[in-house]
């Protein structure tokens, strides 16, 4: 087979294979230019010789001769799409690109007829091969490594070639009409899974907000109800603090006044007018009232209201009774004002018993009742 048969199968096969090869001719011409990147392998007597790489080159005429220009470029080529099964059953239609570069020109030359289709024939074998260990998902996640796994097959096989396989790109991966509308399907439902899911947690985190808002509120209000009840307490306390000190200071006042000359009838005086006051307070504000027989005398009201003074005061141990002062007459008041009026009866009615301590009725019933001593009724 002379050189132009094996040069005219070469790019036969390398078109068919996907391969663009640029042809320089190589015509023996005693004095040949080898381009950059290209290895002419040279016979003599149809048998190996020599290597001759870039650079001016002398080839004998009639002794030698070139038998192969081989190109160490990487070159890409087309794999041609084949079927494969999957793992779980599903048919597909895949096709690559494969990447392969001369490295032993001498092994590519006379280790193989055509390594280029011989690698392409390889590539597609191991491609089915390994679609056939996966599921259809597993290929569509793991397209990387299912590429790593061809490429290191093609270089096991090709080893003894000269040849070395870069990288394999998988193209496209057709399924059947019907597996694709399935996954259609799957992707819809997986994308409303994915949307009822982002609502849910979007309504889950509202409502905990609101809830932790609600809480906040709850333990501010609780907090400013604490800090109102704690200075309304602190101002209370200073309040009956401030009053308990202003009444011990009149008292206080009072005593030194009392002591002082005629104070004791000024103290009178006082309890006389807190006296009428009283009456017209409980007039006021009770249904029910007790009154002295002589209520239209004003001046005997105050006159009994002085005599309980007067014996008050001189039953003190503490404060003897002022030699100088003059004490009013005692007055003795009505049997009227403590004493309820008595039905008429018969003469065998027998006759009141002494008077002793008056019972005085309060206008509550709750509130109970209270005796008035013997001796402010003599």
């Amino acid at each position: 087979m002379n050189h132009a048969t094996r040069l005219g199968r070469h790019v036969a096969r390398c078109t068919r294979s996907g391969v663009t090869v640029r042809h320089r001719s190589t015509v023996n011409t005693f004095i040949n230019f080898v381009p950059q990147q290209e290895v002419y392998v040279i016979e003599r007597f149809g048998k190996f010789h020599r290597m001759a790489e870039a650079g001016i080159q002398v080839v004998i005429p009639i002794l030698e001769q070139i038998a192969y220009a081989q190109s160490l470029k990487e070159m890409a080529m087309d794999v041609p799409s084949q079927s494969g099964i999957t793992s779980d059953n599903v048919t597909l239609s895949i096709d690559g690109v494969l990447y392969v570069k001369v490295v032993d020109p001498y092994s590519a030359s006379y280790g193989i007829e055509d390594y280029i289709y011989a690698v392409s024939q390889l590539a597609q074998t191991t491609m089915r091969s390994e679609i056939g260990k996966l599921t259809l998902d597993k290929i569509f996640q793991e397209r990387e490594a299912l590429n790593q796994q061809i490429v290191a097959a093609i270089n096991d096989a090709a080893e003894s070639w000269g040849v070395l396989c870069l990288r394999y790109e998988i193209k496209n991966i057709e399924v059947p009409a019907s597996v694709k509308h399935a996954m259609q399907m799957q992707v819809e439902a997986e994308r409303k899974k994915r949307a009822h899911i982002l609502e849910s947690e979007g309504q889950k985190t509202s409502v905990i907000n609101i809830a932790e808002g609600e809480k906040q509120s709850v333990i501010l209000q609780s907090e400013a109800l604490k800090m109102e009840k704690i200075n309304h307490a602190q101002g209370e306390a200073e309040s009956l603090k401030l009053q308990a000190n202003a009444r011990a200071a009149a008292i206080q006042k009072i005593a030194e006044a009392i002591n002082e000359n005629n104070g004791d009838k000024a103290a009178g005086f006082a309890i006389a007018e807190q006296y009428m006051t009283a009456f017209k307070e409980l007039a006021r504000e009770s249904t029910t009232l007790l009154l002295p027989g002589d209520v239209n005398n004003p001046a005997s009201m105050v006159a009994q209201a002085m005599t309980v003074y007067e014996r008050l005061h001189a039953n003190s141990p503490s404060t003897p009774p002022s030699p100088t002062s003059s004490s009013p007459s005692p007055v003795k008041p009505s049997p009227k004002a403590f004493s309820t009026p008595q039905p008429n009866t018969s003469s065998s009615t027998p006759p009141a018993p002494p008077l002793d301590d008056v019972e005085l009725l309060r206008d509550s019933p709750t509130s109970g009742s209270f005796k008035l001593p013997k001796q402010f009724l003599q």
